[in-house]
């Protein structure tokens, strides 16, 4: 393939993969509207549900979001009674989220909701392609990482 052809197919597939990802975070976000929050709120919840109390300064990395919003974040989650902030006994530097019983209640309803609505967008594809591309895009994410 000549290397005008590789840069076009490139830009394609750039374009191809932001529009997928678009139209199912629209359908996600959506969904995750009705239940009164949004979706950085949704993955925080999430994350503490699944991974138990995490310590503020972490859960910007975990969940792909900037420090500065994670404050902010917590701040409405904490006014909603979904989680509170746990001050850390051997270091008074480190505050901890924690998700409250309410917290895990909403969760609990929502997450099964959220994991069939995903199942329902990609049965479009069998496992064996849902595994193909997700090894396809493991390998672009991974190289794209390292890219110098």
């Amino acid at each position: 393939m000549d290397k005008n052809k590789q840069k076009e197919e490139s830009l394609k597939f750039f374009i191809v993969l932001s529009r997928a990802h678009r139209a199912i975070n629209d359908q996600v976000n959506k969904h995750i509207s009705t239940f009164n929050l949004n979706p950085t709120e949704f993955a925080v919840l999430e994350l503490l549900y699944h991974k138990g109390e995490q310590p503020l300064q972490q859960i910007g990395g975990k969940i792909l979001l900037a420090s500065g919003s994670i404050t902010y974040v917590v701040d409405k989650l904490e006014k909603k009674e979904l989680l509170i902030r746990k001050a850390c006994d051997k270091d008074r530097r480190v505050t901890y989220a924690q998700i409250t019983d309410k917290g895990k209640q909403l969760i609990e309803e929502i997450f099964p909701l959220h994991e069939e609505q995903l199942n329902e967008i990609v049965s479009i594809l069998s496992d064996e392609e849902k595994q193909l591309v997700t090894d396809l895009l493991k390998k672009v994410g991974f190289h794209a990482r390292d890219f110098i």
